[in-house]
């Protein structure tokens, strides 16, 4: 039998010493089958050496120069030398495969089809890529095998923004094989579904010494990332400093393009203007380098600084240019609306800086222009944006006719817009529906493999051992208990995406009511002929509405962002009712609002009962209050009061009607909270009581809230 290599012909000549020292990774496979070759031996400079796995798979640490042998029984001893730290492909050629071999070309050939398939519809359809997944996981797989799938399974989950299932994957592949590569990916999962801290410890445990100088680069970015995400902005710097470095030896001109402006962006936040536009020069000058859309990100990043340090005219020639730019790569590729570089956008902003330069006639035409391309693309957020900004552009210069009919679409369009929020809610629900079945599957397949595994090797323990009866019952007793933990598991697994669903549902529900109850508002003005009213409230709410849409999708929002919702709803209802009651939000100065989490929507149903069921009916102005107070290290107290009529006298003015009517806001508040504390560990807490005892009771609600 006589074999032969491709790769590199075999050189005597002694290798030149290089400084530093790579981790390379190798296979080595038959040509013809591509079947691995297993127990190959690869040797450095003919001393120290490593073994391939079933795969075919090895790693060594060697220099550029270095010579490698690679011996094997059953075919000629072959010799390559080390150019470049890239992966090593070892191709042998012979006559026939070994028999050894040939039993694992078709488990192996199928398992190498399953991952190519997934990897062609990774970004087309995500449950078809994650199917194939499953197909490669249902074949004789070893740990090598299973690591690489849950690689590309953590990928998939990353790139369709399920994070917390590609935290779970990644964490699947290092325990079948622990990649630095993997790792690194883990730490960029966990900062991407909002865990910066374990993010960050993530990234901290990985020996600096495993990693090739391209991994250092990504490193060290990632640990930036993350210190800017906990607000240490220094170390931020830092981080990105030194991934710069590592850049600018390696001339990685793309990684020096993005850490150039992502320092830039930690000095504006900083307020280190100065340093900042150094950076971001720098960044703009490399990325007109690279291509003309690296061009125009950078571009626009340029511009946002420019914005926000008032430097109207810097953001509009900017802007300008990136929109010629944006027209020049769609002539070959698509710009998706979720961009930031798409054109309508940037017409837009172009028309907000120079309405705050003044210029309103030059907002109009870019203003105009957005709201065009914004309807051709279907983008309703920017055309939302765009037809706001005219109509109150030609309010101010006098344009009646033109305000009105702008103010017309504007309806429209918030119409257009949430019946397009609504459909967006379903096909989450319908999408997240089709992960959970195909992961259910991959997970039962792990399962099975586990089960099927240890029934195995109980078989060959009682083949060997058929006397020692107890340790066949202990070995049962063990399946049995993998069994209970495994269904344990799946049922806790089905548990969770069960009240994720409930949740998504009641959120949707809460939606529609808020909005009926506030038009109703709407339709009260309107009726009442008080038009400049309603087209000023309508102004308010339709603000709050994006908000509140923003927000359907969220578990929990920061503190901050709820205080201004119920500040903007509270304005809406005191708009209405102005002559029943006043209202103060008080918050303690003790209490970091940005370390708290809750609900969104949560507080807003107890508020409008205290003001339509309790503050209208009062003869006397009443008063809403709400104050937000600390209670222990980890948790606030939120309490809603109001001095109404209370809760005994608002039902005894109901309608028989109106008491067969079950508030819908308050039930699927109750069934919320119910689900989150389950879910969270009783993270919040509601209690409700009178008041005071006068005959105007009131009523007083208050909400516990811990801290995460």
């Amino acid at each position: 039998m006589s074999y032969m290599a491709f790769g590199q012909q075999r050189t005597f000549e002694k290798p030149k010493e290089q400084q530093a020292i790579h981790n390379i990774r190798g296979k080595v496979y038959e040509k013809d089958t591509r079947a691995p070759y297993k127990d190959v031996e690869v040797l450095v400079n003919g001393s120290g050496y490593v073994t391939t796995d079933a795969d075919g798979i090895f790693h060594i640490k060697a220099k550029i120069g270095d010579e490698l042998t690679i011996k094997h029984p059953e075919f000629t001893t072959l010799y390559y030398t080390i150019n470049s730290d890239e992966r090593i492909f070892i191709e042998v050629v012979g006559t026939k495969p070994s028999q050894k071999l040939s039993k694992t070309i078709t488990e192996t050939s199928r398992f190498n089809q399953s991952l190519d398939s997934a990897r062609a519809y990774l970004k087309k359809d995500a449950e078809k890529s994650i199917q194939f997944i499953g197909d490669a996981l249902n074949v004789d797989v070893n740990s090598s095998q299973i690591a690489e799938a849950h690689e590309l399974l953590g990928h998939i989950y990353d790139y369709w923004k399920q994070f917390d299932l590609a935290i779970s994957a990644y964490k699947v592949s290092l325990q079948n094989n622990e990649k630095t590569a993997v790792k690194l990916k883990l730490a960029k999962a966990f900062l991407r579904n909002g865990d910066f801290k374990t993010s960050l410890k993530t990234a901290q445990n990985i020996n600096e010494a495993t990693l090739s100088l391209d991994e250092k680069t990504r490193w060290f970015e990632g640990i930036g990332d993350a210190y800017v995400k906990t607000e240490e902005f220094d170390l931020a710097i830092t981080a990105y400093q030194k991934g710069l470095k590592i850049a600018q030896q390696q001339n990685i001109i793309p990684k020096i393009t993005d850490l150039n402006s992502k320092i830039a962006e930690v000095y504006s936040q900083q307020g280190e203007t100065a340093k900042a536009k150094k950076y971001f020069r720098n960044a703009l000058d490399l990325a007109k380098k690279e291509n003309p859309k690296r061009a125009v990100e950078a571009q626009v990043k340029v511009a946002e600084f420019n914005s926000l340090n008032a430097d109207y005219d810097g953001e509009i020639e900017l802007r300008k240019e990136a929109i010629k730019g944006i027209a020049a790569i769609e002539k070959d590729s698509i710009i998706h609306n979720a961009s930031a570089i798409t054109a309508q956008k940037q017409n837009y902003k172009i028309g907000n800086a120079y309405l705050l330069n003044n210029d309103f006639n030059s907002a109009i035409p870019y203003l105009e222009k957005s709201r065009e391309e914004a309807g051709k693309r279907g983008d309703l957020d920017v055309k939302l944006d765009a037809t706001r900004k005219l109509s109150e552009v030609n309010a101010r210069l006098g344009n009646t006719e033109k305000t009105m009919a702008y103010n017309e679409e504007y309806k429209s369009v918030v119409d257009a817009l949430y019946a397009k929020k609504i459909q967006e809610i379903s096909q989450a629900a319908r999408f997240s529906r089709s992960i959970a079945e195909q992961q259910n599957r991959i997970t039962s397949l792990e399962s099975d493999r586990a089960l099927s595994k240890s029934k195995y090797e109980l078989t060959q323990e009682r083949n060997k051992r058929q006397e020692l009866i107890i340790y066949s019952l202990s070995g049962g007793l063990i399946l049995l208990l993998i069994m209970g933990y495994l269904m344990f598991k799946y049922i806790k697994q089905q548990r969770l995406a069960n009240n994720l669903l409930a949740l998504k549902s009641l959120r949707s529900q809460m939606n529609p009511h808020f909005i009926f109850n506030a038009l109703n508002s709407v339709n009260t003005f309107i009726a009442t002929n008080d038009e400049r009213t309603a087209n000023k409230y309508l102004t308010d709410f339709s603000q709050l509405m994006r908000s509140v849409l923003e927000n359907s999708e969220e578990d929990f929002i920061p503190l901050k962002k709820e205080i201004e919702l119920l500040s903007l709803y509270i304005k809406l209802e005191h708009f209405r009712f102005q002559d029943k009651f006043d209202y103060a939000i008080e918050v303690d100065p003790a209490i970091v609002i940005d370390h708290f989490q809750i609900p969104p929507m949560l507080l807003q149903p107890y508020i409008e009962n205290a003001v339509w069921h309790g503050l209208r009916y009062k003869t006397e102005k009443g008063f809403l209050k709400i104050h937000i107070q600390p209670k222990s290290k980890d948790e606030i107290s939120i309490s809603i009061t109001d001095n109404g009529i209370g809760r005994e006298r608002s039902k005894a003015l109901k309608t028989e009607n109106q008491k067969k009517h079950k508030s819908k806001g308050m039930h699927n508040i109750k069934k919320r909270v119910a689900i989150l504390n389950e879910m969270y560990k009783d993270k919040v807490d509601v209690s409700i009581s009178d008041f005071q005892t006068s005959e105007d009771a009131g009523t007083k609600v208050v909400v516990t809230l811990k801290k995460d």
